[in-house]
């Protein structure tokens, strides 16, 4: 198995043999050996244990906050907040896969009420942009992951690039970490932008106005409290460092785990296992990559299973380790810095589109078709 990705061509070189089983006629197979091991059973005390940790962790952090008072190492519990909201991200990232209660009702409330009120995000938009990507990973024109943002992820938009957009993808590789330190900012902005115009949300009107109420509050008491207790440009400086450590942590978590994987084309006929899997990368790092990341480390196990609790994507690992030698699909890992490493020397690749009007052939082959 790969230690690390470096996607190639996807093209079947023999015909299969009429009526032989393919990855996703046999994948009710996996998920059935997966169901009689107890993998998909939940484990809610988990996830109480964690959200109580990261409460208390929180506490302690703005208690620092408030007893620093007028002081320059206000920067430090700054960077500690965005790392706790990052955590609380992902428990609301796994209780929108109903990973957490068995009630959808409930996964749908803690989801919200932590993912809005904590971290500052919009549920119901992040809902709605999630779910695309998860149905069609990768996938030209249909996972909003790789439509064009501040950087771009395949050659036809670094071709279409003008000015200083131009000028940004041709470094894109190089400036995707530093961009990151952006990134908090931006998710606040869209959810807020989402919230507000009632675009791209998956939810009910009252949802809706819940959500807005809470993201006032939350933004309100967290403003309150930086420049209840410091100046007005250390609160701001907090404030940046803040969010320059949520994004980062957010695009340092969510980023290895497709981008340089095979991009597939739109339209492109690909089983639903052989799609997961083959688009997906595992970080390696044992236990403590489990909790840094959130289980996002499991990204092939957590495609093929969702609604997975955490504590069990290590085992089910295993098993689709196993599924995926019998049939034939990479199974592709590599360890956290690796992975950056690929996914900067990617974006570098996709980005010679933008100083050359042909298409580059080493990002071609980064395509499924």
């Amino acid at each position: 198995m790969p230690s690390s990705s470096t996607p190639t061509l996807y093209r079947p070189t023999t015909p299969r043999t009429p009526g032989a089983p393919t990855p996703t006629s046999t994948y009710k197979d996996l998920l059935e050996r997966v169901r009689t091991e107890g993998l998909l059973e939940r484990r809610t005390g988990f996830y109480w244990g964690v959200f109580i940790t990261l409460s208390l962790a929180t506490a302690a952090t703005l208690g620092v906050v408030a007893l620093l008072g007028a002081s320059w190492f206000q920067l430090i519990p700054a960077a500690v907040l965005g790392v706790l909201f990052t955590q609380f991200a992902f428990l609301s990232h796994e209780a929108a896969h109903r990973q957490i209660f068995a009630s959808r009702k409930w996964n749908d409330h803690a989801g919200r009420w932590v993912g809005v009120l904590i971290v500052g995000l919009s549920y119901s938009w992040w809902m709605n942009k999630h779910n695309r990507h998860h149905g069609n990973p990768n996938t030209i024109g249909k996972d909003p992951d790789i439509a064009p943002d501040g950087v771009v992820f395949i050659e036809e938009d670094a071709q279409q690039r003008r000015g200083l957009l131009r000028r940004l993808a041709m470094v894109q590789g190089w400036a995707f970490f530093p961009l990151l330190t952006l990134e908090g900012a931006n998710l606040h902005v869209l959810s807020i932008r989402a919230v507000v115009s009632g675009k791209a949300v998956k939810g009910t009107p009252k949802e809706r106005l819940l959500e807005g109420i809470l993201l006032t509050v939350r933004f309100a008491l967290l403003a309150w409290l930086v420049f209840a207790v410091m100046p007005l440009g250390m609160g701001f400086a907090f404030l940046a460092v803040q969010m320059a450590v949520f994004g980062v942590m957010m695009g340092g978590s969510f980023a290895p785990n497709h981008k340089g994987m095979p991009v597939i084309a739109e339209g492109a006929k690909i089983d639903f296992f052989s799609r997961q899997v083959r688009t997906s990368r595992n970080i390696t790092g044992g236990v403590w990559a489990d909790h840094l990341l959130g289980g996002l480390n499991h990204q092939a196990e957590h495609h093929l299973f969702p609604n997975m609790a955490r504590p069990n994507l290590r085992r089910a690992k295993v098993l689709v380790q196993e599924h995926c030698a019998q049939h034939g699909v990479p199974y592709t890992e590599a360890s956290l810095f690796r992975s950056y490493g690929i996914v900067v020397r990617y974006l570098n690749r996709v980005g010679l589109a933008a100083r050359d009007p042909f298409t580059c052939p080493m990002v071609s082959a980064y395509r499924l078709h």
